[in-house]
């Protein structure tokens, strides 16, 4: 589930990021106001909405937590291009007549990828936490399926007589969460030149 919903967000919004930042103008508004209205909801309230209106399956949670998370996304890769598409690598493309499209794949996207890169990590760790949350609501995926969410919202009646039912899917949603931001920090330090440069 993490692996599909983050990266439908990272492809659209990656997409989305790049046009808005590459181009500019007018396309960079209208792209830029879009992700803000998705900005505006609170993650889980705005997965609520989606899930509330797509009904409760394991294809509606992914695609509810991809459409989520991908106006980060977006955000993040239009502050990539907008540092680098004035740079004279790009000035050189387009100075030999490469089209805008071929920039945009084979020089901006490349030397956008280490915040990307940062993100999917910590993506990944908000996913599973939506997911638990929806699925311990009754909005995310079927009973049938395994979740920790569903697991959580079991055992809650329980919890007296077999506190333990409750217990252990709690720690696996908390040392997930916690490996994966644990990643994230670690990525970012090693991936980030001005880190480098202080050490």
């Amino acid at each position: 589930m993490g692996i599909i919903a983050v990266g439908f967000s990272l492809f659209f919004g990656t997409m989305i990021g790049i046009v808005a930042g590459y181009f500019g103008g007018k396309i960079d508004q209208i792209l830029s106001r879009i992700t803000d209205v998705l900005f505006a909801f609170p993650d889980i309230l705005l997965a609520l909405v989606i899930m509330a209106i797509l009904g409760p399956s394991l294809t509606n949670l992914m695609i509810a937590i991809g459409i989520v998370y991908t106006p980060i996304f977006a955000r993040i890769a239009r502050g990539a291009v907008l540092n680098i598409r004035d740079s004279l690598y790009i000035e050189a493309a387009r100075s030999m007549g490469v089209s805008s499209f071929q920039i945009m794949i084979r020089h901006i996207l490349p030397n956008s990828l280490a915040p990307l890169i940062v993100q999917v990590t910590l993506s990944f760790a908000f996913a599973i936490l939506a997911e638990a949350a929806l699925s311990f609501l009754g909005l995310g995926v079927s009973p049938d399926t395994p979740s920790w969410g569903i697991m959580l919202s079991e055992a809650k009646d329980w919890m007296e007589i077999s506190w333990w039912t409750a217990i252990f899917p709690g720690i696996a949603i908390t040392l997930a969460v916690l490996s994966f931001n644990i990643m994230g920090d670690g990525l970012r330090d090693a991936l980030d030149p001005r880190l480098r440069n202080e050490r």
